[in-house]
C-alpha cells in the first residue's frame, strides 16, 4: 500500500491533537498580568507538550521518507501510536493545573512513555516490513536516543512519586535531547 493516506491521516491526527492542547488554555476574565499568574503552570506544560508533539511529528516524517509502501501491520502500529498521542491534551491539562501532585505529573510520564515505546513499535514493525538493511534500519541503528528516553520516562514516573517537580524537569530533559535534530535519516536518504 502507499503511504500517502497514513501520512496525511497522522499529519491530520496531530493538527487537530495540537489544536485542542490550546483550546484547554482557557482565557483569564481579568485584563491584568496578575491574571495570568494561575495559568502560568498550565501554559508550561502546554509548551513541553507541544514540542513534543512537534518532535513527533518529526521524526515521524523522516521516517516516512525513508521507506516507500506500507501494510496492515504498519497501520496498526501508527494508530497505536496516535492512541497515545490522543491523550496529550488530557495529560497536559491534569499535569499542568496539578504540577505538584504526584498523580497527574506521573501520569503525564506514562503517557510519554507509552508513546515512545509505541513510537519504538511502530519503527520496529517498519524494519520489519522493509527488511534489516533497508535504508531505515540502516538510519536507526541502535536508537540510542530512543532507548535512552524510555529509560529515563520511566525512572521519572517513579520520581513523581517522590518529587513530582524532579520528574517533570525529567519530562523536559528529554524533550531536549530530541530538539537536537535527529539527521541520521536525512544522512541515509542522501548517501
Amino acid at each position: 500500500m502507499n503511504k500517502g493516506r497514513l501520512e496525511a491521516f497522522s499529519d491530520a491526527v496531530t493538527a487537530i491533537i495540537i489544536t485542542i492542547m490550546v483550546l484547554e488554555l482557557k482565557v483569564p476574565h481579568d485584563t491584568n498580568f496578575e491574571a495570568l499568574r494561575p495559568l502560568v503552570p498550565v501554559f508550561l506544560s502546554y509548551v513541553l507538550s507541544f514540542i513534543y508533539l512537534a518532535i513527533y511529528w518529526n521524526n515521524h516524517h523522516h521516517l516516512f521518507q525513508a521507506v516507500q509502501w506500507v501494510n496492515g501491520h504498519v497501520l496498526w502500529a501508527n494508530l497505536h501510536l496516535l492512541f497515545w498521542l490522543s491523550l496529550f491534551p488530557f495529560v497536559t491539562v491534569w499535569a499542568g493545573e496539578n504540577l505538584s501532585a504526584t498523580v497527574p505529573v506521573a501520569c503525564y510520564g506514562f503517557v510519554l512513555f507509552c508513546g515512545a515505546i509505541s513510537y519504538f513499535i511502530l519503527t520496529r514493525t517498519l524494519i520489519a516490513y522493509h527488511g534489516k538493511d533497508s535504508t531505515l534500519a540502516v538510519a536507526l541503528g541502535s536508537d540510542f536516543k530512543g532507548k535512552v528516553s524510555v529509560i529515563t520516562y520511566a525512572v521519572a514516573i517513579l520520581l513523581a512519586f517522590v518529587a513530582p517537580w524532579l520528574a517533570c524537569l525529567l519530562y523536559a530533559a528529554v524533550a531536549i535531547l530530541w530538539l537536537i535534530p535527529d539527521r541520521r535519516i536525512e544522512k541515509a536518504l542522501t548517501s
